[in-house]
């Protein structure tokens, strides 16, 4: 991975500042790993870069948050660990950056996403499992995001994204979005789980009703 830097303006963030790069070739390629640490979470996030960036062009990009159960376990409960893969694979084939946000269980953290878990198999929704909890349906902020963007200096992306919240919060910060649709292969596993991020989330998705 290379950046022009006469097309690069990096912009330091005093909210999400910058860490530490390295290179990691990995199965989908080789990448540059970008670390940052928010302040108000002291929660670290990535941004995991293939191929030449130049910020004056639009960037394709995927932010992904935390799934442990998903990419750890191989859970079928969610879609998350195949978003993730079919984004880098994306980004593998041309240039992009994956930012990769830690907020396990739509911000509710690790353990509580276990307890949500149990909450559904006595028979409760996603979003009935948080509401149960005291938990909003979705904690997620995606301020960490703009930061990052902000700092490779882009202000035009392509954004795999289902999640009209993401959309939201980049064009509120000034962000120029295209949407790509980001949807994988809806299984029996996942269905219901799909069916409420339409329903109750407002995620853009397209359903195979019949998945068997």
């Amino acid at each position: 991975m290379s950046i022009r830097p006469e097309a690069l303006k990096i912009i330091p963030s005093e909210t999400v500042p910058f860490i530490i790069k390295t290179n990691v070739p990995t199965q989908s390629g080789n990448f540059t790993v970008y670390a940052f640490s928010e302040h108000k979470t002291s929660q670290d996030h990535l941004a995991i870069v293939h191929g030449d960036i130049d910020a004056r062009q639009r960037i394709l990009v995927r932010i992904h948050s935390e799934c442990w159960t998903g990419e750890v376990l191989g859970s079928l409960r969610c879609d998350c660990s195949q978003q993730l893969q079919i984004a880098f694979k994306s980004i593998s084939e041309t240039n992009g950056i994956v930012i990769y946000l830690r907020q396990e269980g739509r911000g509710i953290g690790l353990v509580n996403k276990l307890k949500a878990y149990a909450l559904q198999e006595q028979g409760l929704d996603t979003v009935e499992a948080n509401l149960a909890m005291g938990f909003p349906d979705d904690l997620r902020n995606y301020h960490a995001a703009v930061e990052i963007l902000k700092f490779f200096g882009i202000q035009r992306v392509s954004l795999m994204t289902n999640n009209p919240k993401k959309i939201l919060a980049l064009k509120e910060s000034g962000i120029d979005v295209e949407r790509i649709p980001h949807q994988s292969k809806i299984s029996p596993e996942n269905l219901q789980y799909m069916r409420v991020k339409a329903s109750k989330s407002g995620h853009l998705l397209d359903f195979i009703e019949d998945a068997r």
